[in-house]
């Protein structure tokens, strides 16, 4: 059977080959509960006990197959989403639509310049050479600073060049005297030498979809994702706390919707259970302890489905 055969009737979902965003995409993945195996050098995976195929592809690719068609859902960086969009003619609709932050990959696209130069800001780039691998960004970008429309890019002074990859030895080998590329940590810039003078988008990972698809399985997808996210935000806070207080203890942990309430037999108390960001819980209980909370437990969250 061939492979047109084999994806027939499956929903088609874009995942990073490589790059920075492709475990933690693995891993949300195995998080809900999409079973497959990818056979070595294969960019096709059919998934086990759903009708989905995986389909591997570089990042930047990923926006194109979603806005025109030829799969269904995607995850990729904001910013190879947008810099997508600013390659279609003037009044075209994007065909990708995003349907959720992800919220790992988290970096800056910046415009950087070599550390011991004399350039401070980005104007002072106008009619030099600039490399990137964004080349539709940077020149919407130096179009602004030009004063100039975004479709008026050929009548740029700067000169913007791709490069696919170590954009970062551009400068140091002579051929820009700017770069502009992502920025996570920052260590790669310092390396090469290079400091950050302006940013032109922050991005982070998204979940988009085709704008035409009409697989009912994206709505499923989505909501599975939304909750393994949800889960490792979020941890649930129990406690006991004295009726009194409630109110009080209530504005501590408001919960997604509101906190859950039980009864105690012991008259006058309540239990409380409510789920709380991970990254405030310790000031949470800090905060419960004070108004008289107690037996304060914190339990993770291994899955949800929230509203």
């Amino acid at each position: 059977m061939d492979l047109v055969n084999h994806l027939e009737g499956r929903l088609l979902f874009a995942v990073p080959k490589k790059g920075r965003l492709q475990q933690a995409t693995l891993d949300l993945l195995a998080g809900c509960d999409i079973q497959f195996r990818r056979e070595t050098r294969l960019d096709i995976a059919l998934v086990k006990n759903l009708p989905i195929a995986l389909i591997f592809l570089p990042a930047a690719d990923i926006p194109t197959f979603v806005g025109e068609g030829r799969v269904d859902l995607g995850i990729t960086g904001r910013d190879q989403v947008a810099e997508h969009d600013a390659q279609l003619p003037r009044g075209e609709v994007s065909g990708v639509e995003e349907v959720m932050d992800l919220g790992f990959g988290g970096c800056k696209l910046q415009v950087q310049v070599p550390e011991k130069g004399d350039i401070t800001e980005a104007k002072q780039l106008i009619g030099r050479n600039i490399v990137t691998s964004f080349t539709a960004l940077t020149e919407a970008f130096f179009a602004n600073l030009e004063g100039k429309d975004t479709a008026e890019v050929r009548e740029l002074s700067t000169k913007v060049k791709y490069v696919g990859g170590s954009v970062e030895a551009a400068c140091a080998l002579g051929v820009a005297d700017g770069i502009v590329d992502l920025v996570e940590s920052g260590e790669t810039m310092k390396a090469a030498g290079l400091k950050a003078i302006d940013t032109v988008v922050e991005t982070t990972s998204v979940l988009v979809k085709s704008r035409n698809t009409k697989n009912t399985l994206v709505d499923l997808i989505a909501s599975r994702i939304r909750g393994v996210i949800t889960a490792q935000k979020y941890v649930l806070c129990q406690y006991n706390i004295p009726r009194a207080e409630l109110a009080t203890a209530s504005g501590i942990t408001p919960g997604k919707r509101a906190p859950t309430v039980t009864a105690l037999e012991e008259d006058g108390w309540v239990a409380v259970s409510s789920m709380v960001e991970k990254k405030k819980i310790a000031t949470v209980m800090d905060e419960l302890t004070k108004v008289g909370a107690t037996d304060i437990l914190v339990l993770n969250i291994a899955n949800s489905r929230t509203g």
